[in-house]
């Protein structure tokens, strides 16, 4: 559409409303338009229905006719239902029912009936405009399709794409369904603060501000983790807190900077409890929400139903790389199988680490089923208790659904010298540049100190679970408003 056509059609709509104003009907003085019914209940219940008057609220969308009948579809929250409005029903306001924009939002009240045609559609006695259009919605044959103007808009991607209103309905209930298998099972939830003055809890880059008042720079959280393990020494022996996290990282398909996750802890329980919840947490969600422990992926057909795969990291090097870590002893032996594998590693790189770059690098696509990885070496696991049995490895596990890490599970350590001494090379490799590395936090080891009994603990990620249980191939597809480059945006008038 060329600009100055699409000037003088945006001119007309205001030009319509200066008039409606001149005229005394200003639409934004209207306050309500109350005992409205949505337009899907009148169609599955339409026996009910058939010959009452009801009142529905929603936009224009179509319209077509002429002379003394026009046609109109109205787009509510459920759906979309048509008008059918008529000259010698609507009277002298036939002609302002006629003259209304794609777009606008109308009250009406009419007799449910059906067309000729078959259509069960609203005679309209009343149209009231309740709200005026000043914008043109997208070509209804070709939609919004420009990705990510779709993300931008998402207002305008929820008009002329409805059925995506589906998967936030979706994702409402998988929250919802969450929290009341929790609550169900004793455990509490609770809030922590956002605003922290250490970004612990995980290894990320943080998004840092500063505090007026207290003159300090803070830090979004990247993790609740240290917060509610300290609860669980203050004496709560089950706690969960669903919420954002902020990470100054990178964006793809599976990461945007915020996310929602949740972390739980229970006292005198260790990660193989966490791997029972959370296997039958995630099926028992899916059997709610989707009514099958089935889904259909992106081509592929993903099971949830327990027990999922248990493999050790070791082991799946071992079987997907064809590497044997327990013959590799050294961090020498490791970066020289490294270097011969193409893996890029420093003077400084621990066999664990490489351990766990091999995992990446050639068994993670493999991941498709519901899998937990377990026994990450101590490296990367700064806050995981040490397996008995072999002290280079934790008592953690990753949960792995479609190639993607969906939940991170540890016994958590409660030996308060072990874990400052943990800190202290979190500390020293921050000081020598990796800036995703843990701070130190002496009042958490205060709280070790204290006693911290047996723990297990788990963080999913939300976002990542819902993509998986909704088909949806990117994390930004169950985010209404995901994190974009601003635009420079243009004055409307």
């Amino acid at each position: 559409m060329e600009e100055q056509n699409l000037n003088e059609m945006l001119l007309v709509r205001r030009q319509k409303l200066q008039e409606l104003i001149e005229a005394g009907k200003d639409p934004h003085e209207i306050e309500k338009f109350e005992d409205i019914i949505y337009s899907k209940e009148i169609k599955d219940n339409y026996e009910n229905y058939e010959g009452k008057v009801v009142r529905l609220a929603g936009r224009i969308m179509t319209k077509r006719g002429h002379g003394k009948v026009c046609f109109m579809d109205l787009q509510d929250f459920s759906g979309r239902i048509q008008l059918f409005n008529k000259l010698d029903v609507l009277g002298e306001s036939y002609e302002e029912v006629k003259s209304l924009d794609l777009g606008d939002i109308v009250g009406v009240e009419g007799e449910v009936f059906t067309t000729h045609a078959g259509e069960i559609s609203i005679r309209s006695s009343q149209v009231v405009l309740l709200t005026k259009s000043l914008q043109l919605l997208p070509d209804k044959f070709h939609g919004l399709k420009d990705v990510d103007l779709r993300y931008r808009q998402r207002y305008v991607d929820l008009i002329v794409n409805p059925e995506i209103k589906d998967v936030f309905v979706m994702r409402s209930k998988i929250i919802s369904s969450i929290r009341k298998y929790l609550d169900s099972r004793g455990f509490l939830e609770v809030e922590t603060p956002i605003l922290n003055t250490i970004a612990g809890g995980a290894n990320a880059r943080p998004f840092i501000t500063h505090h007026n008042t207290l003159d300090i720079d803070m830090y979004l959280r990247i993790a609740n983790e240290l917060y509610l393990k300290r609860l669980i020494v203050g004496g709560f022996d089950k706690v969960y807190e669903m919420g954002r996290m902020f990470r100054n990282e990178g964006m793809d398909k599976l990461h945007n900077p915020e996310y929602t996750a949740i972390e739980l802890y229970q006292a005198y329980v260790d990660y193989e409890e966490m791997m029972r919840l959370c296997e039958e947490m995630v099926y028992t969600v899916c059997m709610e929400v989707v009514g099958k422990s089935e889904v259909e992926l992106q081509g592929k057909v993903i099971d949830f139903k327990p027990p999922w795969r248990r493999i050790s990291m070791v082991d799946a090097v071992k079987e997907y790389a064809g590497i044997d870590f327990e013959t590799i002893l050294t961090d020498e032996e490791a970066r020289a199988i490294a270097i011969e594998k193409r893996i890029e590693v420093t003077e400084n790189t621990t066999r664990g680490e490489i351990i766990s770059l091999f995992f990446e690098e050639f068994c993670e696509e493999y991941m498709v089923q519901p899998t937990f990885v377990t026994k990450h070496p101590v490296e990367i696991s700064p806050l995981a208790k040490r397996d008995p049995q072999d002290k280079r490895y934790t008592q953690r596990f990753e949960a792995f659904v479609n190639c993607g890490e969906i939940a991170n599970a540890f016994s958590e350590l409660n030996d308060a010298i072990d874990q400052k001494q943990r800190f202290l090379k979190q500390v020293e490799a921050r000081e020598n540049g990796d800036d995703e590395a843990q701070m130190m936090d002496y009042d958490f080891i205060n709280a070790l100190e204290i006693g911290l009994p047996p723990t297990g603990g788990m963080g999913i990620g939300i976002d990542r679970l819902i993509m998986y249980l909704t088909n949806q191939e990117t994390i930004r597809d169950v985010l209404l408003f995901p994190t974009m480059k601003p635009m420079i945006e243009k004055d409307s008038e």
